[in-house]
């Protein structure tokens, strides 16, 4: 099994570049940044999860671009970028130039949020984001793959257009599903090479999609599990179960407590391994 950690950056957490650097030195084999591009101010309906780091977090795809240019083998993942509140075109040039930058080891993890209101700022309509999602990852491989891509659906349209730079990753940069729902399964079937359950999804819940998608077709898809717990018995299942990865969530705080805190989980790492 391998070991990632996800976190919020923000202007009051540990920075990306000394992050950076530590993963690596502890033997991490990835970083999953999370995305969200604004708090909605009003309070109403807001859960109690949300909290301060929601306003404040760094670009992912800058902060990845600067993890990069001080690492080299660590993968650079969005965990997870919310695709349905940008431009395909723009998050296709940055996806792939991030991937250029960093000889191919970036990750594209997606998600149909859940911020209504953070949606609707951005001129997404809440009600059909799962229909634009599933356009827009069609879109994102179209203009990956062909010299002159072009897309028409019903929420997506473009091209003929000339793009470049591709994915270094052939065929395209990796793309990993998060979501447990039907829908957000049904997507993962059809779009994804990997899949990004939260660290509270049961063993037989992994297994029972383990063997979906391989009654399906897609016993190549990857599983990440988000915010696993550090417990020796606990992960000897997830693995057994199909889980490649496991991202520890590192909150997000300033250097000195997130150094200690990633001590812990190469602490724990060294011994499951």
């Amino acid at each position: 099994m391998r070991f990632g950690v996800a976190t919020f950056l923000t202007d009051e957490t540990i920075r990306p570049v000394p992050l950076g650097r530590a993963l690596e030195d502890r033997g991490f084999d990835s970083v999953w940044l999370g995305e969200h591009s604004h708090l909605p101010a009003a309070r109403e309906g807001r859960p109690a999860m949300i909290g301060r780091q929601h306003s404040r977090m760094l670009d992912p795809f800058l902060t990845l671009a600067s993890i990069a240019s001080v690492t080299e083998n660590l993968l650079l993942g969005t965990g997870v970028a919310l695709l349905i509140q940008r431009d395909v075109i723009h998050t296709a040039k940055e996806v792939a130039s991030l991937d250029l930058i960093s000889g191919g080891r970036a990750l594209l993890g997606v998600g149909a949020g859940w911020n209504r209101q953070e949606m609707l700022n951005h001129g997404t309509d809440p009600r059909t984001r799962g229909a634009l999602l599933n356009e827009q990852l069609e879109a994102l491989k179209t203009i990956w793959t062909q010299d002159e891509p072009a897309y028409e659906g019903e929420y997506v349209r473009f091209g003929p257009i000339l793009q470049w730079p591709k994915p270094v990753r052939k065929p395209h940069t990796p793309i990993y599903v998060g979501g447990e729902s039907p829908a957000a399964l049904d997507r993962l079937r059809q779009h994804a090479d990997g899949w990004l359950p939260r660290g509270n999804t049961s063993v037989e819940e992994i297994k029972r999609v383990r063997k979906w998608l391989d009654d399906n077709g897609r016993s190549d898809v990857r599983f990440t599990l988000f915010g696993a717990p550090a417990d020796k018995g606990a992960l000897g299942e997830y693995a057994e179960a199909g889980i490649e990865r496991v991202a520890f969530m590192l909150n997000p705080v300033p250097e000195a407590q997130a150094l200690a805190k990633l001590d812990e989980f190469a602490s724990f790492a060294a011994q499951y391994r």
